[in-house]
Order: structure tokens, then sequence, then C-alpha cells
């Protein structure tokens, strides 16, 4: 009787109000969602009712901890999208090119070699070239894009002396094996610290002379650093070690801008890390850890991974959820947000979500470049570390609800630059490689259910407004089919208890 009595203009109402309702509540959970970054039911459900429904709050307040005051001071200073070398980049003869003999697929592209020849031409030539013919056919052998021609420029110019730069040349092209790369080094070595010791006394003589110095500097430092690569990849770490602590001091001494560009120290780590030194890992991140130094993956992933080593081979989700986070493991979850805010590509690479391929030789940081990178060398250090790969996958996906939302703002770093996708399909092979993408803030549930509420209940609204007669009708048949199962109940409970009682039931 009561759905009999209703009439058109109540549906058309009811509608409308709910519709109303739906959408005002849409429009708040969206400010709310691009102010906070989380959803208001979300939010209330999980801080309020569930502790009242006997839940545990399994987030931790690891973002409380850091003020505002230490964010602004963590903040970096790099420029947005500067591609650097690649610390650990791999030998194109004896690596690269077996990869391209192997596959048939090339690992490098035309914008990452071309970034290569500049860096060449950079370190390894200056302006006083043409007083030495050696020098001078290098000079336009660097430029050269043809790698036959570049090869046969190094070969002529050892007929005419001992040149450093050639043996380097050939070190990284020609040799096919990492052994005879090494020779090649050697050899370059020996002719590199005569120009060095030539030039050291030259130095101050004029601004030519100091260019050179300046040169034979960098290819000193280079060759050293490759050496010490070779002995790493050959085995001999503790070797490759010293020579790399060794490049750090001289690193340290000398006053030219190019020679931070090595970063000598993320090999060194590297290093360290395979030999399990990690006291020593810990006294090399301490140093080169700070404020004013860039940061890169190899730092905050290393300071991450040593925090984690303390607490990973006990944790246990269940019981964290259940006894909250002691501080050993809230400072091992704050460094991985930390790392995983600073490079959130990282992670799918060391949980092999996602397949590695060989690093570029140039990075961009941040980037899905330096991810793969990183991942490539360590992640043998990851696996080494029992239960690290188990608390990353627990905890690396909770940094990106941290982040204030839009992702303009940032929390320890300086937001996410928006550029490094077109950078990194410069850098990487994209035709056998998908680009790794910033992992994008989804929206909650309940924004989605809202706006599906709001847009059904409009539709109807307007069915009804044009039709109100018949969606009466649906609205009645609809409503008495919801009730069919509860009457059916009624009507069976009436059948069995006796007709006094029921009557005594109702009134009451």
């Amino acid at each position: 009787m009561f759905l009999n009595t209703l009439t058109p203009k109540f549906y058309v109402a009811l509608t409308g109000t709910s519709s109303l309702i739906s959408g005002l509540i849409l429009i708040f959970e969206w400010w709310y969602f691009r102010k906070y970054g989380t959803s208001f039911i979300e939010q209330v459900s999980v801080s309020h009712l569930r502790p009242l429904l006997g839940g545990v709050d399994s987030s931790s307040p690891s973002s409380s901890s850091t003020s505002n005051g230490d964010a602004d001071t963590n903040r970096q200073s790099v420029s947005e999208c500067k591609v650097w070398r690649n610390p650990l980049n791999l030998f194109r003869g004896a690596e690269y090119n077996r990869y391209t003999w192997v596959t048939g697929r090339e690992p490098l592209t035309y914008y990452d070699m071309n970034l290569s020849a500049q860096d060449h031409q950079t370190f390894f030539t200056c302006d006083s070239d043409h007083l030495r013919p050696a020098d001078a056919i290098m000079q336009k052998a660097w430029r050269e894009r043809n790698p036959q021609a570049r090869i046969s420029a190094a070969h002529e110019a050892l007929e005419l002396e001992d040149c450093a730069t050639a043996y380097i040349l050939l070190a990284e092209e020609e040799a096919t094996t990492i052994m005879e790369a090494e020779r090649l080094f050697k050899q370059a070595l020996k002719a590199g610290e005569g120009c060095y010791r030539r030039s050291q006394q030259l130095q101050h003589h004029s601004t030519q002379y100091e260019a050179q110095h300046r040169r034979d500097t960098n290819v000193l430092v280079y060759i050293k650093r490759r050496l010490a690569m070779c002995s790493r990849k050959l085995g001999r770490t503790r070797e490759a070690v010293k020579m790399m602590r060794d490049l750090c001091v001289f690193q340290l001494m000398k006053e030219f801008p190019l020679l931070s560009m090595f970063n000598i120290h993320e090999n060194l780590l590297e290093s360290l890390l395979e030999l399990q030194n990690y006291a020593d890992v810990q006294a090399v991140l301490a140093k080169y850890d700070d404020i004013s130094l860039p940061k890169s993956a190899t730092i905050c992933y290393t300071a991450a991974l040593l925090k984690a080593r303390a607490v990973s081979d006990k944790f246990s989700p269940e019981a964290a959820s259940r006894r909250g986070l002691s501080t050993a493991e809230m400072n091992a979850v704050e460094a991985i947000h930390r790392a995983v805010e600073f490079n959130p590509h990282v992670p799918k690479y060391l949980l092999e979500m996602k397949s590695l391929i060989l690093p570029p030789e140039h990075i961009l940081k941040r980037g899905d470049s330096e991810a793969i990178a990183y991942a490539f060398f360590h992640l043998q250090h990851w696996k080494r570390v029992e239960g690290a790969l188990n608390l990353l996958h627990c905890t690396w996906e909770g940094t990106f609800r941290m982040i204030p939302y839009p992702l303009e703002k940032g929390h320890l770093f300086y937001p996410y630059p928006i550029c490094t996708e077109t950078a990194d399909r410069e850098l990487l092979p994209t035709v056998f490689h998908e680009v790794s993408v910033y992992p994008k803030k989804e929206l909650p549930f309940f924004i989605l259910f809202t706006a599906g509420l709001c847009s059904f209940t409009a539709m109807l609204a307007l069915l009804t407004h044009q039709f109100p007669e018949l969606m009466g009708v649906f609205a009645k048949a609809f409503l008495s089919t919801l009730f069919a199962p509860l009457n059916f109940i009624m009507e069976k409970v009436e059948s069995i208890l006796p007709s006094s009682l029921w009557h005594q039931l109702t009134r009451i």
C-alpha cells in the first residue's frame, strides 16, 4: 500500500536529492585528495573505524619524524634532467659488442654514443694537441663516428709515438676480453704517467701548458679507474678497492672540476659491498651522503641496504602490524622511503618485476636509466643480505602515499622532474625495452565509487524527470523484487507461529 501511494514527484525528488548528495561527496573527496593525497573516507575508516572494530593500523608514522626544516636541508640543487656519465659503464669491445654478436641487438643508442664522443673530446683533448702529431690524430679520431675509423686512427697514432689516449681507445673498443683491455690500459698508464710528469713541471709557464696538464690529469685518472674496474671484473676485488681508494684521495687533492664527474666513490661502494665490508661502506657513505653533495641511486639505496641489513633477517609484516615497528625497523623503512622517493624505478628491477638490460654509458639521475645501471650491479648485493628484498617488497609502495600530491611538491627531495621519460627514451634502446614511467598516484576506490554513484543517480534523476510514470513502475517493480525474500520469510513465520502469538509480537 505504501509503494502504491507514492507519486512520480516523490521519485523525481528522491533521485534528484541522492544525485546532489553524491555529487557533493564526490567534490569533497576530490578536493581532499588533491590537497592531502588520500581519500577522506578511507582515512577516517582506517584511522578511526578500524581500531573500533579491532583492527591494527599498519601504516607507520615514519614521515612524521622528519621536520620541514630537515626536508628543506635534504633537498638537492642538481639541475633537472642533467645527463651524467655512468660510473660503472661497461667496455664497448669486451661487453657491449659481445652482446651484439650474441643477440643481434644494439645495446647503445646513437644519442648515448654521441654523448660519449663529446665526453672523450672533453676529457682527452686540449688546444695544444697540434703540437704533438699523435695527439692531433687522436683529436680527429674521437670525432669519428665509424668505430673502425677510430681504431685505425689509434693504430696510426701509436706508430708515431707511445700515445696514452690511443691505447685507451683500443682498450675500450678493439679489445674483445677484459684481460686484453687490462693489458692495453697498463700500456696506457705507462705512457700517461710520463706525459703527466712532464706537463706537471710546465703547468705554471702558460695557460696552454696548464690546459695540457689538466688533460693529462683526466687521462691518468680515467686509466686508473678503468684498470680498477678491470681488476674488479677479473675477481681481484681487494686490489680494485685499493686502487679506487687512491683515486678518491687523488680526486680530493686536485681541484679540476672534471674529476668530480667520474664519481669514483660509487665504484668503491660497489666493490666494498662485494667484499661484504659493510663498516667501510658506512664510512664512505658518511663522507659522500652529505647535504651539499649531489645524491644518486647508489648513495640512497646503499644507505637503505645497510639499515635494512640490521633488521631484515627477522622482519615479518604480520608481527610488525601486531606490535608496531621498532626503532631500527623504523629507520630502515624511512631509508627505503627516502631511496624510493629519489628514484622510484629501482624497486621493480631489484624485485625482478621488470627485466634488466645492459646499462647505458650515460644515466639520468632519478630516471629509468639510473635504475637499470644501479640494479645491474647491485642486485646481487641485495640478494646476499637475507630478508632485504622482502623488506623492500613490503614497504616501497608506501612511499607514494607519503609524498604530497600533486607531484610538484615533493617530500625529502625536489619534486620528481617531468622530463625524465623523454630523456630516458633517448638513452635507452626502446626497441626491446619498455621505459619505466614514474608511478602515478592512482585514484582511491572511494573517489571512483562516488563518481560512479553520482553518475548513476544523475542518470536516474534525468530519466525520472522525463518519464515519471514509467520510472515509477520500474521503481515499484524493483522494490517489490528487492523485498520479495523478506515477504516470503514473513509468510513462513506467520504459517508456523500461532496467530495469537504473532498478533502479540506485532503489537509489541
